[in-house]
């Protein structure tokens, strides 16, 4: 009876380890893509703020207040980076399936020759005429 619990138990945590390992496997790739957003990122801050660093340096200001400059300048840039990055979310998953959803619904809700449905069609009378 020990013996078969003790191998139950043990089943039970090699099942557990193994997900353990499978969890950690499955969040790879968002490490991977935020790798990969993260450095060309990285790279257009430094790309954009280094010429602030070198200009800055040649009108001989210290080196102090270069870094701090500089520091702020890439601060700034990154903010515009994340807001923008930030605003393409909500427009890719709140905007566009919002308008996709509105176009949908007025294809689906189109009457014939692309005009909206009326609930009693009339006929046109013309101006001035008695529509009795």
């Amino acid at each position: 009876m020990w013996s078969l619990l003790k191998w139950l138990v043990m089943r039970l945590a090699i099942v557990r380890w193994i997900f353990k390992i499978l969890g950690l496997v499955a969040f790879l790739p968002i490490a991977f893509l935020l790798k990969a957003i993260g450095l060309p990122l990285l790279i257009i801050l430094s790309v954009l703020a280094l010429p602030v660093f070198f200009v800055l340096f040649i009108l001989g200001l210290p080196i102090f207040l270069v870094l701090l400059v500089g520091g702020l300048a890439m601060g700034a840039l990154f903010a515009a980076l994340a807001f923008g990055v930030m605003a393409l979310k909500v427009a890719l998953f709140i905007v566009l399936p919002a308008f996709l959803l509105w176009k949908l619904a007025s294809w689906v809700f189109r009457g014939r020759n692309g005009v909206a449905r009326r609930d009693a069609p009339g006929k046109d009378v013309p101006e001035g005429a008695d529509p009795a």
